[in-house]
C-alpha cells in the first residue's frame, strides 16, 4: 500500500528524501493529535501522511515551513528599535540645574547591618501546608 502511495507523491514532492522528511513530520503531527484531512481507512500514520500528500489535502510547502520551525533551536524575534535615551549629566550640580529640583529636602533612611539582621530574625516563615 505504501509503495503505491510513494509513487503517487513523487509528482507532488519531487525529491524522495524530502518526501520522507515531510511524511514523517506529518505522521508525528497526526500522532500528537493533529486532525486528519482524509479518512484513515485502518491505515497507520505514515501511510495516512503519504495519502494526504498524494491527494494534496495538505500543502507540502506549509509542511516544509512547519518542519523547519519545529527543528529550530533559536527563533529570532523581531524587537522594536531602541529609543534614544537622554544623557544623564555626571555632575550633581548639572543634574539639579536640569531638573530644577532642590536636593536639600531629600532624606535617605539609613539602617545598620545589625538593625537589618534584627528585622530579619523577627520575620516568621509561613506555615507549611500539605496542599503542595
Amino acid at each position: 500500500m505504501a509503495r503505491v502511495t510513494v509513487e503517487d507523491c513523487i509528482d507532488k514532492v519531487e525529491n524522495r528524501f524530502e518526501l520522507v522528511l515531510l511524511a514523517a513530520h506529518r505522521a508525528r503531527m497526526i500522532s500528537s493529535g493533529s486532525p486528519l484531512t482524509i479518512d484513515r481507512d485502518n491505515d497507520k500514520n505514515p501511510v495516512v501522511a503519504l495519502r494526504e500528500i498524494a491527494e494534496q489535502t495538505v500543502s507540502p510547502e506549509d509542511m516544509k515551513e512547519d518542519l523547519i520551525h519545529s527543528l529550530q533551536k533559536f527563533v529570532e524575534v523581531d524587537e522594536p528599535e531602541a529609543e534614544a535615551v537622554p544623557v544623564v549629566p555626571s555632575n550633581p550640580q548639572q543634574l539639579t540645574q536640569v531638573n530644577n529640583v532642590d536636593d536639600s529636602a531629600v532624606e535617605f533612611d539609613r539602617m545598620s547591618e545589625e538593625d537589618l539582621l534584627r528585622g530579619l530574625e523577627g520575620l516568621v516563615p509561613p506555615e507549611r501546608t500539605d496542599d503542595i
